[in-house]
């Protein structure tokens, strides 16, 4: 399938592209080969082939949640420019003094 000149126009309008006329013919170039190499796809017998959402078997990356001794708090505000009690001591965000 062949992009034309107007397909690609408008398609950067929707997504607010300012393209210049050789960008305009590269993309309309690229676009459509893309668009060739999909609808190559469609011409594959998928019958036997079960839909899926993915294509490779998906496992568990998260750790378990165990409970675990937490660092020291002197330690961790060790650098800390300034502190206050076990607390960093940082400027208000909206302006209130305490």
């Amino acid at each position: 399938m062949e992009l034309t000149r107007e397909q690609v126009e408008h398609v950067a309008m929707l997504a607010r592209l300012g393209l210049s006329e050789e960008e305009i013919e590269r993309l309309r170039t690229q676009l459509s080969s893309i668009l060739a190499h999909v609808n190559m796809l469609s011409e594959l017998d998928t019958e036997a082939i079960p839909p899926t959402a993915q294509v490779i078997a998906m496992q568990d990356v998260v750790a378990p949640d165990e409970p675990v001794a937490s660092y020291p708090v002197d330690e961790m505000l060790e650098n800390a420019p300034e502190r206050e009690d076990s607390y960093f001591r940082v400027r208000s965000v909206l302006g209130y003094e305490t």
